[in-house]
């Protein structure tokens, strides 16, 4: 008798077992050994070390359950940026931290952070993305079909070429100046005389160091990594005519297919990336005399700091484009963007 109680007991713990060892890997088994996060950069840029300290801390916080393999270059996509959005909701991506200027053609709305000279400084760019526009932006990019978690930051876009230091638009006449794949950018060059030439960036570094294209508009921090001063780009003008914030997203079905624990360790950890993000890519931009200028500087490149009424002359030039796409973007969205950033805290 006791030994059928004992031998019950065992069938029963066996069974319990059982039960948990089949229960625990349900949900796992859904989960993919391997999730590809696309960039456009790589870890030595602050955009590409965003997403690698987000993949640190996904891994981190979720005990090895979500792994995360970077994909730089946009090497998913064979190197199109412009098509990075399309490929996130398609599920070719799974996740990936997206510049708001690449995704703008299939998100119109996004086009509000390009808007030429909307954004003045810092707490601008801010008041945009941690108000209410932001909020608005995350629920336009969740009816696009993916999952915003976090803003991050590319920075403020300066002007750089090889011919000669830019003080006004005159001095851009027919230069040749790559920009990105969006429309918004060829209309602003075009309204400063300039001949804007569209390529991505993985064909933009051999352009410039060809002479086919005389010059381009990025952050500092892709400037400096990218050693641009080492192809021609000896000019450079400090205008802060746009900035890109950077967004840190999930496709969607690879979202719904975590657990909802999981789903806020990923979220905590993309926010935490995003926040450590943004001081990397402003590190020695904020501080007292710029100390990344100074470096620049030293590397023999002539910096062209404009003075009110110069940047006023570029702000009259585009004002037309601005005013168009206003109305494009959404005259009620870029109203609420241009009041957030007038109350802003300085």
């Amino acid at each position: 008798m006791k030994l059928r109680r004992t031998l019950l007991t065992l069938a029963a713990a066996a069974t319990a077992l059982a039960a948990t060892t089949f229960s625990l890997p349900a949900a796992a088994q859904n989960y993919k050994s391997e999730y590809r996060m696309s960039l456009v950069v790589g870890p030595a840029f602050p955009w590409g070390k965003g997403g690698e300290i987000w993949a640190n801390k996904v891994k981190e916080k979720t005990n090895g359950r979500i792994n995360i393999k970077l994909y730089p270059g946009v090497s998913l996509i064979q190197g199109d940026q412009t098509r990075e959005f399309s490929a996130l909701r398609q599920g070719v991506i799974d996740m990936a931290v997206g510049s708001t200027i690449n995704w703008s053609p299939q998100v119109r709305q996004l086009n509000l952070f390009s808007l030429p000279f909307l954004m003045p400084d810092y707490a601008a760019i801010d008041a945009l993305t941690t108000g209410d526009v932001g909020k608005q932006m995350f629920t336009i990019l969740e009816k696009a079909g993916v999952v915003p978690l976090a803003w991050g930051l590319n920075g403020y876009r300066e002007l750089s070429n090889s011919k000669h230091p830019i003080k006004s638009p005159a001095d851009l006449k027919g230069l040749k100046i790559r920009v990105v794949g969006s429309p918004l950018f060829l209309e602003t060059f075009t309204a400063l005389g300039a001949n804007p030439t569209q390529m991505s960036w993985a064909d933009a570094q051999p352009a410039l160091a060809s002479g086919a294209v005389d010059g381009q508009e990025n952050p500092m921090s892709i400037f400096t990594a990218a050693k641009l001063h080492t192809v021609g780009q000896k000019h450079l003008t400090m205008w802060g005519y746009i900035a890109d914030p950077l967004v840190f997203v999930v496709n969607k079905q690879v979202w719904e297919s975590w657990t909802p624990a999981d789903r806020e360790l990923v979220r905590q950890a993309a926010i935490e990336a995003g926040q450590e993000q943004i001081a990397i890519a402003r590190k020695g931009l904020i501080e007292p005399g710029q100390p990344l200028l100074k470096d620049i500087a030293a590397m023999g490149v002539q910096i062209t700091h404009l003075s009110p009424a110069e940047r006023d002359a570029f702000v009259k030039a585009t004002r037309p484009v601005y005013d168009k796409w206003k109305n494009q973007i959404g005259a009620d969205l870029v109203n609420q963007a241009e009041k957030a950033i007038a109350a802003r805290k300085k």
